[in-house]
């Protein structure tokens, strides 16, 4: 089974001092021990919003550009295992106001079997479709990738069979 359910608190509990840790990190030793234990082998990056920019010409249509929520769909078609999480926790523990804390994150490859359920439950690929569509709506902008930080603190195994969205 997964971490237990009280890593919810601890990251709420100290969430907003995160840049705090931060500036820490800047010292050569902290920095590298952090680096190591929190964030060796991350692999994100941010999908822009599917937005266009008035350009006042007329372009030919483009068969060969995917949108960023084509990405995300992409994997999210790929994928053979979809976790959505209940609550987004870093707005939670923040006391984030202008968007939904209901809408939380969506973690897909085999390591998300391993999610503690109390944190959310498996989605069917079309849940997971609607899910990010939901977010997208809300204004909110996809990050996308391995990350290692939450393959600790969801203690799932083996990290890099886990996606983050």
């Amino acid at each position: 089974m997964a971490s237990p359910y009280g890593i919810k608190t601890v990251i709420r509990r100290t969430f907003r001092q995160r840049f705090t840790l931060a500036r820490w990190t800047r010292q050569p030793l902290i920095g590298r021990i952090i680096d190591q234990l929190l964030f060796e082998g991350d692999d994100i990056m941010y999908l822009p919003r599917d937005r266009a920019i008035a350009v006042n010409q007329s372009l030919s249509p483009r068969d060969d550009l995917a949108v960023p929520s084509q990405v995300l769909e992409h994997f999210i078609e790929q994928a053979h295992v979809h976790w959505r999480m209940d609550f987004c926790i870093c707005r939670d523990a923040s006391g984030c106001q202008t968007y939904p804390v209901d809408l939380g994150c969506l973690f897909m490859g085999e390591a998300a079997r391993d999610i503690n359920p109390k944190f959310g439950r498996r989605v069917t690929k079309a849940a997971a479709l609607a899910h990010a569509r939901r977010c997208r709506e809300a204004g909110l902008v996809h990050l996308i990738g391995r990350n290692k930080l939450d393959s600790v603190w969801l203690n799932v195994h083996p990290p890099q069979k886990l996606m983050t969205v």
